[in-house]
């Protein structure tokens, strides 16, 4: 008896420590989060201003959609590299579909999300069909889509009187409706770009998390194998996570499209690495150590306050990749360091 009733006594400090070591590794983001806004409102009141929140939101979207497609490529163990090239072909196509062809609001976004998809297949096929290696496929699909986006134009950036290679001059002008998509915000507000991170992020959550599909995608990133060899249509599966994952990125070319008004050469340059980090630091959310969407979100709104505080403090341009680089580093090793020690 003795014995039995000092049990709980003895083990209830490392149930202690257990309890604090798990609140800290699957909230170790949220409490930088939460410690980086609380820094910066009291350095710079302005930063917890409405406005100011509803700019990094924006700011993020477009990051944040991207790396929800590359959220669902890794659930199925694979890798989408070319999700940057994808963007900025499509910010290109957009604006030469419209400037160039005189195409319409609906005709646009249509063709450039069917666009995505169809580089998204293509990518499928390479993968799924020929057996080439996802890093391999999909660098090599960003390759060709950076070189094949400039030769329409020559190399130059698509705006309204665009001289083509042949001499002549385009005649058509961005459609105000397609502008609204980047730049309107619902009861001015709540931009525009941030309701369609919203829509996107809870569909693919609802599609990963709470569907049989879902369950097939992680399967098949865990042990396609055995997925296959259990009835999952595995070749199916990984089509469907690079066909999702090229039409999202098209459709964060359309965003940024629609935010600039001109189709730049240089658009899309960052949103693959800040999207990859975004969809990497969703590994250490709530502890979940696997991709998922809202942890996606959480990184990439970790990311764009990091910055966005950066900024108003007037930090120098060059130490930002630093700082984000090592608080990065920091919430990283904090989560994988303590789940090693549980």
């Amino acid at each position: 008896m003795t014995a039995q009733d000092n049990t709980p006594a003895a083990g209830t400090p490392a149930r202690t420590g257990d309890g604090i070591r798990d609140i800290l590794r699957s909230g170790a983001v949220f409490i930088l989060l939460a410690a980086l806004m609380i820094g910066f409102s009291l350095a710079e009141p302005a930063f917890i201003n409405l406005n100011n929140l509803m700019s990094i939101l924006q700011a993020v979207s477009v990051v944040a959609i991207l790396g929800v497609g590359v959220t669902v490529t890794l659930a199925v163990g694979g890798f989408d590299l070319s999700i940057g090239a994808v963007a900025a072909s499509s910010v290109m196509a957009a604006s030469y579909a419209m400037i160039v062809w005189g195409l319409g609001t609906a005709e646009t976004v249509a063709l450039v999300l069917a666009l995505g998809a169809v580089i998204g297949l293509l990518n499928a096929l390479l993968i799924v069909r020929l057996k080439v290696p996802d890093l391999l496929a999909t660098l090599a699909m960003m390759f060709l889509l950076t070189g094949l986006q400039l030769i329409p134009t020559a190399g130059r950036s698509i705006s309204p009187g665009l001289i083509l290679p042949d001499g002549a001059t385009a005649t058509g002008k961005y459609d105000p409706a397609f502008l609204t998509i980047g730049r309107s915000s619902l009861f001015g507000i709540v931009p525009l770009p941030v309701i369609l991170m919203a829509v996107v992020a809870i569909a693919l959550y609802v599609l990963t998390e709470r569907t049989r599909i879902g369950r097939l995608l992680f399967a098949t990133g865990g042990n396609e194998l055995a997925t296959r060899l259990a009835g999952g249509p595995t070749d199916r599966l990984k089509t469907l996570a690079y066909v999702i994952s090229g039409t999202l990125a098209s459709l964060g070319g359309i965003v940024v499209a629609a935010r600039v008004g001109r189709g730049d050469v240089s658009s899309g340059g960052s949103l693959l690495m800040d999207a990859v980090a975004a969809s990497l630091i969703g590994y250490a959310v709530l502890g979940l150590r696997r991709p998922n969407v809202l942890g996606t979100l959480v990184g990439a709104v970790f990311v764009g306050v990091l910055l966005n505080g950066l900024t108003m403090l007037n930090a120098p341009y060059y130490t930002q990749d630093f700082v984000k680089g090592a608080v990065l580093v920091g919430a990283l090793a904090l989560t994988y360091g303590i789940a090693r020690k549980a």
